[in-house]
């Protein structure tokens, strides 16, 4: 079972930046293309980012693109989430997640519903 721990969220102004990390378990772990959602109170959850299983993929949301870099280090067991220039409208909550698979590809992921485990979430909120 892959469990997934997120931290580093907080309360910053417009213009700071915050590191997100996601903690995962699992042997398998290096396997999995990871994502990065978000959801404000009253809005459906979107897509933030993702990476595929050994970093060389990524994908981002036209909302934070340029602004925000996901990485990994799977020796660690470890996905994050570099926010900069931060917004008002970024304040949400962020969740990590892992598609399980065994299948290595260059391959990203924007829709939550192929994700198979999800973290608890962390709070980011910016004010203007």
């Amino acid at each position: 079972q892959v469990q997934l721990v997120e931290s580093g969220g907080g309360l910053v102004q417009a213009g700071a930046s915050l590191k997100l990390t996601c903690a995962a378990s699992g042997r398998t772990f290096s396997s999995y293309p990871m994502g990065w959602f978000r959801q404000a109170p009253g809005k459906e959850r979107e897509f933030v980012a993702a990476i595929n299983w050994s970093g060389s993929s990524t994908g981002y949301a036209d909302a934070v693109k340029g602004r925000f870099t996901i990485s990994r280090d799977n020796a660690k067991n470890t996905v994050y989430l570099q926010m900069n220039s931060l917004k008002p409208e970024d304040t949400a909550v962020y969740y990590c997640a892992a598609r399980q698979t065994s299948t290595r590809s260059s391959t990203t992921h924007s829709r939550g519903s192929l994700y198979d485990h999800w973290g608890q979430g962390t709070q980011v909120t910016v004010s203007s």
